[in-house]
């Protein structure tokens, strides 16, 4: 075979160095390419995901006479009717037939530790079960629940109940209309002692309030509605339909818990006819303020301030969540099953509602046997269990939880959407969240300011009726010069 010629091998040799420039560009070009449409997509990543937390949505149409009935006839009877609360012999008696029952039993359950870890103390639970079943004063007890006049009137299909109380004032005194909303386990009760101060006059401010405070639809004296749907936001229509049908077109809301999210989602959908909003849960539910949240816990102190050591350290609040957030969990799931359980068992209806007030009103009380028990009246918080009990209603309200769940995108878009409605914050020390003015401001900015104090959890009106309708009075006086 003869040998190839220079000319040829050199040829050849040229050829296969092309191809390999040949691949080595191909190979940069797809590189180039495949890296172009990450960058891209990465891009559009980062984009939607500026867009879904900073976009304003907007307002979802609701329908505004939505029927929650049992029928569908919808005749509506709109008169107002005077109500009374109730305590009979036949309720005393079933409650004396179940206490004998438990104190049989209660020994068997005793608790294993000197605290509430695991949950409401044996020992706490059983003076709590005594003074029940004999310091309680039953006919005293009705006799306060009945010092206010109680109503109830027909809104949307449902029979809602609520209480009204006017002052007794000079012409020289103005007198606004303001809604109090409850949330759980609270109901009307918790503002017992708060309405006396919103409707006495005092030193530096020459108005008053004229108060509304309704039980939520499903929760002690209000009907609960047999269809599903019924969610923070169309409670707040109903509300809104109450204060009208009471006779005030334009008036002030007050609420915390879940009547925080009412009253907030009524600023939002009626910024026309909500004068002002003042919440002792001041927060911004909101996706943006939660990413905030986590990425501040590296800097603390730039996004809490002063105040910085109620929102961190991260890990430690986190865990306080997470540990005492299984209750919602259960009740944003299967309501019923632990309605039903509850609500056959005056004990375990007391124990449960017991647990949520001690825990939220000081997260510390848990690390204690009393529970934190001194800080709240035995009677005060039995005034609550025994209106959950003797109306059967535990049920009922769970079921809002679920409800929040299963429609939270909606609540999310009202969570995410501004009002123009004045509005008031007043922050507990040991409220369950704190968010600085400047977060709050996202989703109110009319924020005219907050009040923050070094005592309170989160059940104000209960814990600290005093300090919450002064906040009211300091509020509405800004509200009036906005």
């Amino acid at each position: 075979m003869a040998p190839k010629s220079t000319k040829r091998i050199k040829k050849e040799q040229t050829n296969i160095n092309v191809n390999k420039i040949g691949t080595k560009n191909g190979l940069f070009n797809l590189c180039l390419l495949v890296t172009s449409i990450v960058a891209v997509l990465i891009g559009l990543a980062f984009f939607q995901f500026y867009v879904s937390f900073t976009t304003v949505p907007e307002l979802p149409n609701f329908d505004l006479d939505k029927w929650w009935g049992p029928n569908t006839t919808k005749l509506q009877d709109t008169s107002i009717r005077h109500f009374r609360i109730v305590f009979t012999g036949a309720m005393q008696e079933n409650l004396r037939v179940l206490f004998d029952y438990y104190r049989g039993r209660r020994p068997r359950a005793k608790s294993l530790n000197e605290s509430w870890s695991y949950g409401v103390h044996s020992d706490a639970l059983g003076q709590f079960f005594a003074h029940w079943q004999f310091k309680y004063p039953f006919r005293e007890r009705v006799r306060y629940l009945n010092k206010f006049n109680h109503f109830k009137t027909n809104i949307q299909g449902l029979d809602i109940h609520f209480v009204h109380v006017k002052p007794k004032v000079d012409k020289n005194i103005k007198v606004l209309p303001i809604i109090l909303v409850h949330g759980w386990p609270g109901s009307f009760r918790d503002f017992f002692e708060v309405i006396p101060i919103l409707t006495t006059p005092r030193p530096g401010y020459d108005f008053v309030f004229e108060v509304i405070v309704p039980s939520l639809p499903g929760f002690v004296y209000s009907q609960a509605t047999t269809k599903t749907g019924m969610a923070t936001y169309e409670i707040a229509i109903i509300m809104r339909n109450l204060m009208r049908r009471i006779g005030h077109n334009k008036f002030y809301v007050q609420g915390g818990d879940f009547g925080h999210t009412i009253g907030s989602h009524m600023a939002t959908l009626f910024p026309d006819e909500v004068l002002g909003f003042h919440t002792n849960f001041p927060v911004n539910f909101s996706k943006l303020a939660q990413l905030i949240w986590v990425f501040g816990s590296i800097w603390p102190t730039m996004i809490g301030g002063e105040h910085s050591d109620r929102m961190y350290p991260l890990k430690e609040k986190l865990s306080y969540l997470i540990e005492e957030s299984g209750y919602m969990h259960l009740q944003g799931t299967k309501p019923d099953t632990i309605g039903y359980a509850l609500q056959n068992s005056p004990v375990g209806l007391a124990a449960y509602i017991l647990d949520r007030y001690m825990i939220f009103t000081n997260s510390s009380n848990k690390d204690t046997v009393e529970g934190g028990l001194e800080s709240i009246s035995s009677t005060d918080l039995l005034d609550n269990v025994m209106l959950y009990w003797i109306t059967e209603s535990m049920t009922t309200s769970l079921r809002l939880y679920k409800e929040s769940f299963v429609n939270s995108e909606t609540e999310q878009i009202l969570g995410r959407v501004p009002t123009t409605v004045p509005t008031w914050g007043l922050r507990m020390k040991y409220e369950l969240v704190h968010q600085p003015d400047w977060i709050l401001k996202w989703k109110y900015p009319a924020l005219l300011g907050t009040t923050t104090l070094n005592v309170g959890g989160h059940f104000a009106a209960l814990e600290r009726p005093r300090e919450l309708a002064e906040d009211i009075f300091i509020a509405v006086k800004k509200f009036l010069k906005y």
